[in-house]
């Protein structure tokens, strides 16, 4: 029987953060693919080597981790004062469905330097050298960031000496602001806090119930302490992902929580809503040895805090869990500003698997509802592979 060939598509394979994802100008998509829909989710499965049953995305460009399961499609920006669209696709890796629900935070600090290589921000715009500000319209959550890009002679700078733990090599540094970062979900009616309450009695099974802080911003996250579920807050990776039984109490809090803030409306729709919400544990300070063998002391902190993604600890930090975590330690009377040690701040550095993160936010309250005008941080960002990307022709 005749099979039919591979095609070609234009793509770039990036680094950003400490994520790694498959980017793609709108424009060079198939045409069926350039509006959502089964053919693009399908292409971009077929692109990342999912879903897979034996877990490894050998047949695809995935690496096997959330962290790694990632998609980007970059426009022009039609919409005024921003340069670039930015839309992110959280591919699952065993099963047959794209997470679009929610932005990642690292990749978004490869944006802008992609929509600067790739001829889709205003020349003009551009600095020969110094840094090239461009404005990003984050198309899934419906907020702007912007990103400060280093220029050197007319190109996008990558290399550079800004370190960024859980990733090896040092780099150009990318500063990103995430403007107006509370989320607008569905069902949270846009509030920061869906419940009205900084800390909710949380009744979960399997745990009981439990002091919880649910919050949308940067992505709808749900902070607990550490210690209430059995942990330190010193984790790393293979103490929570090689026990399975946790990995299912995680996702029953996960799904309780997500139904508490309005995001769904019954258990089951939880398994296709995976990127979000997220759920991270949080304590004090304290000694531990990161993933790389760093020592982090705990007076280089003002608190620990461990996130899950996709169902697994994540390696380092998501960037958009960083930035709940800045605005809600932003924010007095929150688990996470409490196991900062309470009172006001404009920042926190965080300890996390792979070391520390620093990030900032400004929040307000006005008129009784809490607001954060903008959170940063520093990112880095590097082009690893640029080309074309196969795929089977009958795979979308």
């Amino acid at each position: 029987m005749p099979h039919v060939p591979q095609i070609k598509i234009p793509a770039t394979y990036m680094r950003g953060g400490t994520s790694k994802g498959v980017f793609f100008r709108l424009q060079d998509l198939p045409e069926r693919a350039q509006v959502p829909g089964a053919a693009r989710d399908s292409l971009l499965m077929r692109v990342i080597g999912s879903p897979d049953p034996y877990g490894k995305q050998i047949d695809g460009m995935g690496g096997a981790t959330s962290s790694t399961s990632k998609t980007v499609i970059v426009a022009k920006s039609s919409r005024p004062d921003h340069d670039v669209d930015y839309l992110f696709g959280q591919v699952s890796i065993d099963k047959a469905f794209v997470d679009w629900s929610g932005n990642c935070g690292n990749l978004s600090a490869a944006v802008g330097p992609f929509g600067i290589s790739n001829g889709l921000v205003d020349a003009a715009r551009i600095p020969e050298n110094g840094v090239a500000t461009v404005r990003i319209w984050q198309a899934n959550i419906g907020k702007t960031i912007v990103a400060h890009v280093p220029m050197t002679n007319g190109a996008v700078q990558e290399t550079g000496d800004f370190e960024l733990d859980g990733v090896t090599f040092p780099a150009a540094e990318v500063q990103l602001e995430f403007l107006d970062p509370a989320a607008e979900e569905e069902g949270a009616g846009g509030a920061m806090f869906p419940t009205g309450n900084l800390v909710d009695d949380l009744e979960v099974p399997g745990f009981g119930t439990l002091k919880a802080t649910m919050i949308n911003a940067g992505i709808p996250t749900i902070f607990v302490n550490a210690e209430a579920i059995g942990y330190t807050g010193t984790e790393l990776q293979d103490d929570i992902n090689g026990d399975p039984e946790a990995l299912v109490k995680f996702e029953t809090l996960r799904t309780w929580g997500a139904m508490r803030m309005g995001l769904i409306k019954s258990v089951e729709e939880a398994a296709k809503r995976q990127h979000t919400p997220k759920i991270a544990f949080v304590a004090k300070p304290a000694d531990y040895v990161a993933s790389s063998g760093k020592k982090v002391a705990a007076g280089d902190v003002d608190l620990l805090v461990r996130a899950m993604s996709m169902g697994k600890l994540h390696h380092a930090m998501m960037g958009t869990a960083a930035v709940a975590i800045g605005t809600a330690a932003a924010i007095s009377g929150t688990l996470v500003n409490l196991a900062a040690g309470g009172g006001e701040r404009s920042a926190v550095r965080f300890g996390h698997p792979s070391g520390t993160l620093r990030v900032g936010a400004e929040a307000k309250q006005v008129d009784g509802d809490w607001t954060v005008t903008k959170a940063i941080m520093s990112r880095s960002a590097r082009v690893l592979m640029e080309g074309w990307v196969r795929v089977p022709g009958d795979a979308f």
